[in-house]
């Protein structure tokens, strides 16, 4: 059993379809994490003890989606000092930008990470927890350098339809 060492946590299940990005990241790199749903309006109360004990119970950061008001993350942030990564989802009445912005605008002093709307976002956030743990560990940054050139090279291997040319 792996130390869990990053939450993942969203408002509600129907953000599942996007923060399943973020697990599927940590799974590849092997990274011990917890998934669950930790409403900020629906269960207040559960919210508050999971931050007030997550440095306690050894999490390194807290990957937390949120639709619509997406107070989720900025909460959670106001009740730990674990880095928290905000990853706004998109919603249907404006899209994912009242997420972002619900996300991106805290007060001063208490700081959200906030990544791209979506799966993306979900995703890059995921990246970054994992880039924070590997400054701890050598084998997890050569695993991180690894991902980093295959994407390169994937880049390089693209190829495009030919339609036409520039003479």
């Amino acid at each position: 059993m792996k130390t869990v060492q990053i939450g993942v946590v969203m408002g509600s299940s129907s953000d599942w379809d996007t923060m399943q990005h973020a697990v599927d990241i940590l799974q590849q790199f092997g990274i011990g994490f917890e998934a669950k749903v930790v409403s900020a309006h629906r269960m207040p109360d559960d919210m508050f003890v999971y931050a007030e004990l997550a440095a306690e119970r050894g999490l390194k950061a807290i990957i937390a989606g949120a639709g619509g008001a997406a107070h989720l993350p900025g909460m959670l942030a106001a009740k730990t000092t674990v880095p928290v990564l905000g990853v706004p989802v998109q919603s249907k009445a404006l899209s994912g930008v009242d997420s972002l912005h619900s996300i991106v605008q805290m007060p001063k002093g208490i700081p959200v990470a906030t990544f791209a709307i979506g799966p993306a976002g979900a995703a890059n956030a995921a990246l970054f927890a994992v880039a924070m743990l590997a400054n701890e560990n050598p084998d997890l940054r050569m695993e991180l350098d690894a991902f980093r050139i295959d994407q390169t090279e994937a880049a390089r291997k693209m190829v495009l339809p030919v339609t036409g040319s520039a003479s």
